[in-house]
């Protein structure tokens, strides 16, 4: 679903992070979201960025992000940061959600930088229940680290560690013992997730959360295969060097799309026979095994044929 929203409101929040509250210009609901739902924002030149919502899942009066300002990235940040204004449209996407909060007897959460916004709300909902949770926050100095003075009211259940003062997140004093019930939630920038991977390899499996908003390395082979389209009973060749949401669309057949980089997970389809290779940054162990979806922008096949619900 694609919304018409407005810039209500542009904050500063720390260095190189501003929030937006978007609302609809005609003050209708906005559909509601869960904690770890995102959203894309499209931005002008065919630039689609994901940021996570980070307000209240409860409010329908507005949907709330935070962006940083990528100084190698590829425009989308910049333009939120230097051209988009309060009172200016943009269009949205959304919401989605692939980081979706588990039931669990406790919580730890690690964020890192700009990672922190999706577990804003998922602290709020946990704290709601009275459950265990324990927050360990990083970044680069504590101007740069949003949010901290709203962290404050959580006290203790919250260590903020900016690198420059404590240096690198000390995830082996919080992950080396597998604790039972214990979902871990951590997102952030590439080297804290794989860091944290490293860590929980001995936890119970699943019991680890990332979310990844950069596509993992595709160092895969690329051999052709073929897709066959359920609803049309059609069978379409997928060569080496092009996708399957490429060739699918050139047949004529809508999809969903938005990244096309594996890592925002609208173009999920269904797979009723076959075997994906996943190639995303969406789907967990349990999902790729079960290999009942796929993401068609960047994911391939390890069988002859796939039969897709399309």
């Amino acid at each position: 679903m694609t919304l018409d929203l407005v810039v209500a409101d542009k904050e500063k929040l720390a260095d190189g992070v501003v929030r937006l509250t978007l609302r609809a210009p005609d003050g209708r609901p906005l559909p509601s979201w869960e904690p770890g739902a995102h959203v894309d924002l499209r931005l002008p030149g065919g630039v689609v960025r994901q940021y996570s919502l980070c307000g209240a899942p409860g409010d329908t009066t507005a949907y709330q992000v935070a962006v940083l300002r990528e100084p190698g990235g590829r425009g989308g940040s910049a333009y939120v940061h230097d051209e988009l204004g309060a009172g200016q449209q943009v269009q949205v996407d959304g919401p989605r959600n692939h980081f979706a909060l588990v039931d669990a007897k406790r919580y730890l959460f690690v964020a890192g930088g700009i990672g922190i916004t999706p577990i804003l709300p998922m602290i709020d909902a946990v704290a709601e229940t009275g459950r265990e949770w324990q927050l360990l926050y990083g970044g680069r100095t504590r101007s740069s680290m949003a949010f901290t003075a709203d962290l404050r009211r959580h006290g203790d259940r919250v260590a903020i560690r900016p690198q420059d003062e404590h240096g690198l997140l000390d995830l082996p004093a919080l992950l080396a013992e597998p604790r039972p019930d214990t979902a871990v939630y951590c997102c952030g920038p590439e080297p804290l997730l794989t860091a944290a991977e490293r860590q929980c390899a001995g936890w119970p499996e699943g019991a680890l959360r990332v979310e990844r908003f950069t596509p993992v390395a595709d160092d895969g082979p690329r051999t052709a295969f073929e897709v066959e389209l359920a609803g049309s009973g059609r069978v379409l060749t997928v060569p080496a060097g092009r996708s399957i949401l490429e060739v699918v669309e050139e047949s004529g057949v809508p999809v969903l799309s938005s990244c096309q980089e594996g890592t925002c997970g609208t173009c999920e389809t269904g797979v009723l026979d076959g075997i994906p290779d996943h190639r995303d940054s969406v789907l967990t162990a349990e999902e790729r095994r079960a290999g009942e979806v796929m993401m068609i922008c960047v994911s391939r096949s390890c069988s002859p044929r796939l039969v897709l619900d399309l």
